[in-house]
């Protein structure tokens, strides 16, 4: 296929019915249900970071007040069911959702250089989240990353598979080589053994050089220093959002692939036995969750300490995460059709204003915690914190499915399609 920038233009002008909003028989109730539990996850998995410290993400004792959970078990909790599973899940989700929008883009006559087009914005999104909203935008990575998974979109669901996997196995290594130094520096052999003196160290140097690099930021925040806070994300952190797309890409692609992949197989449609679901579902959940309890008893045996808990997250748990997030991902597909009641119903209107909800939040956390506004920030510990997750919860499944019931899209779901097609389609029903 010839696949030019003229004919995705051509594309973009098509008829209102060619690409009018999908009916609720068309879109895949699944995918929505399983998005508006990964979009609230996430913030449950964030909150540590919008109202303290980003180092306090990983380690405890980097709260700026008593963090409220002196033995570490809400750490542990955390550690095991969100940190990187709601991610991952939304990664997988977003996979599966670029074959579902190709498939109808093909459909039209459309080429793979409208969802080419459709990234560049979804960058362009996640460029403002980044510098304007939150340092901690996935989007700009997803849009990056997502460009290269373009290129995948036509092979075979089993090939996506595969290469998916031994990308993810492959990613597990470069995180493990890299990441497993932080953890023996920590231990008893790292600090009695004279051969990881050196080491040890260059560590505690990285420690305090991290610390030092977030020291602006934070009195930024507190301040209420907004202008220094841009000019900080766009003068010293302004290449983060391409730099970390190549960090997680390791992880990120290849999620990606294993959610085309799996959209590809009738993962999300009906195409994989129930029973099959819940029994593998079950075994990834239980078997990553229980290597998950492991590493955080051994992180709260080590105090938290600094690059243990990096270390943990960034190398130790990515092989066990990825059993639980697949695992999830089988339990959500096999249970969600019987969540037809009335929390159900709003789970699923929170999962297509996912993008709204996601960038919603961030700019409600902002209000809440930057220093021009409330103020909050460095002043709540991890309980209270939780409290704002619940309390913005609310506000999701409160909004998202009477607006849903009355328009087409989200706000800015209906912004990106308007400018995905470059024209301006109705948003009331």
């Amino acid at each position: 296929m010839n696949e030019t920038f003229a004919a995705s233009a051509a594309s973009g002008g098509a008829t209102a019915a060619d690409v009018a909003p999908v009916t609720a028989a068309q879109r895949i109730d699944t995918l929505d249900f399983i998005r508006g539990i990964a979009v609230m996850g996430i913030l449950w998995a964030n909150i540590v970071a919008f109202g303290q410290p980003m180092l306090a993400y990983f380690t405890p004792g980097k709260f700026l007040v008593p963090n409220g959970d002196p033995q570490g078990w809400m750490w542990i909790v955390q550690f095991i069911l969100i940190d990187g599973k709601m991610r991952g899940l939304f990664t997988v989700l977003f996979g599966a959702g670029m074959v579902l929008f190709m498939e109808k883009a093909w459909a039209r006559g459309a080429t793979r250089w409208l969802q080419a087009w459709r990234l560049v914005l979804l960058l362009g999104f996640g460029l403002i989240h980044f510098y304007f909203i939150w340092f901690g935008d996935i989007l700009s990575g997803y849009a990056i990353l997502g460009l290269i998974a373009l290129l995948c979109m036509k092979w075979r669901p089993k090939t996506q598979l595969l290469v998916g996997l031994f990308g993810y196995l492959m990613g597990i290594l470069f995180y493990t080589f890299t990441i497993f130094p932080w953890l023996v520096v920590n231990t008893d052999i790292g600090t009695s053994s004279p051969e990881f003196a050196e080491m040890r160290t260059g560590m505690l140097a990285e420690m305090e050089s991290q610390i030092a690099a977030e020291a602006p930021v934070n009195a930024a925040m507190a301040s209420g220093d907004y202008a220094a806070l841009v000019a900080h994300r766009i003068g010293e952190q302004g290449l983060d959002p391409f730099t970390n797309a190549f960090l997680f890409g390791f992880e990120t692609l290849p999620l990606m692939l294993i959610g085309m992949a799996l959209y590809g197989m009738g993962f999300f449609s009906g195409g994989v036995e129930r029973g099959k679901l819940v029994q593998w579902g079950w075994i990834g959940v239980i078997a990553g969750g229980a290597a998950h309890l492991a590493i955080g008893l051994v992180m709260q045996a080590d105090g938290f300490s600094f690059f243990g808990t990096q270390a943990a997250f960034l190398g130790m748990s990515a092989l066990p995460r990825l059993w639980m997030v697949l695992g999830l991902a089988a339990l959500l597909v096999a249970y969600a059709p019987s969540a037809t009641g009335w929390l159900g119903d709003r789970i699923r209107a929170a999962g297509r204003a996912a993008f709204t909800n996601y960038l919603g939040t961030s700019i409600v956390m902002m209000f809440l915690f930057q220093g021009w506004a409330l103020g909050l920030f460095g002043q709540l510990n991890r309980p209270q914190l939780y409290v704002v997750v619940v309390l913005a919860w609310i506000v999701m499944l409160a909004w998202s499915k009477p607006w849903l019931d009355r328009f087409n899209y989200g706000p800015l779901e209906w912004l990106w399609r308007c400018l995905t097609y470059r024209r301006v389609f109705p948003l009331r029903r």
